[in-house]
């Protein structure tokens, strides 16, 4: 024989459940904010590959000089586009899952960073490469900016 006792344990124990599947199906995608010149063609399929990957992005079409100094990358270590996401810098082409990693890790660093604009990374890797996949590595940068390499692509 159920009691109500019985009847209100499960109600509160559905309820539970659904909270809880509710709250994970409407976990926020990440957010990201990008500065890049306004007619970089790269810099907007990777903003594409973001999007694709899972984040909601915001783009500020001024160039990214000024982002990459106030973020604290070095201008050794630049690229065509600068990214902020939960606090940490994302210079150039930086693949989403690398991101994704660093968001789920948090080190204690800067950010992540892909100099200059390898052929076959997110954002240069168009028909026009012909699929050609230049070996390139992704940077984490330290708050002394000294860098390590935290992911390589053969």
């Amino acid at each position: 024989m159920r009691t109500s006792s019985d009847l209100s344990r499960r109600s509160v124990l559905a309820g539970l459940l659904f909270t809880s599947f509710n709250e994970l199906m409407a976990s926020p995608r990440p957010s990201i904010e990008v500065w890049k010149d306004p007619d970089c063609g790269c810099c907007k399929d990777w903003v594409a590959h973001l999007v694709k990957s899972g984040f909601d992005v915001k783009v500020n079409e001024t160039g990214n000089n000024t982002a990459r100094s106030a973020l604290g990358i070095p201008a050794s270590l630049g690229s065509c586009h600068t990214a902020k996401v939960e606090g940490y810098a994302v210079e150039g082409h930086v693949p989403a899952k690398e991101i994704k990693r660093l968001l789920r890790e948090k080190p204690k660093a800067v950010g992540l960073a892909v100099p200059g604009m390898p052929v076959g990374s997110p954002g240069m890797d168009g028909a026009i490469y012909k699929g050609r996949k230049d070996p390139y590595d992704v940077l984490l940068v330290l708050q002394d900016q000294s860098t390590s390499v935290y992911q390589s692509y053969r």
